[in-house]
């Protein structure tokens, strides 16, 4: 449920903020209107040591409230490490 006057854009930021505390948080909403597609790059030293799918699972967590309205996610998640290494390609 969208809290009042919020996009649920901004709401998915504001979980993933709070849930994963990220050096680097971008939300892009790819639904073309609708406001349910959305791709994230997340850069959280939580992801340190997680493998890839546990990580998508964290962040599955962070938006179980949302997770209904949402009908895809795309997810990069990395840790400072690896996003420092590997120049990140545009959303």
């Amino acid at each position: 449920k969208l809290r009042m006057g919020i996009t649920m854009e901004r709401q998915v930021y504001d979980k993933v903020m709070t849930a994963l505390e990220p050096n680097v948080l971008e939300v892009v909403d790819i639904s073309g209107g609708c406001g349910a597609s959305f791709r994230l790059r997340i850069v959280s030293s939580r992801f340190q040591n997680v493998r890839i799918l546990e990580r998508q699972r964290m962040v599955h967590r962070a938006l179980e409230e949302e997770m209904p309205q949402i009908h895809a996610l795309e997810l990069e998640c990395r840790t400072p490490h690896e996003y420092d290494k590997e120049s990140p390609k545009e959303l």
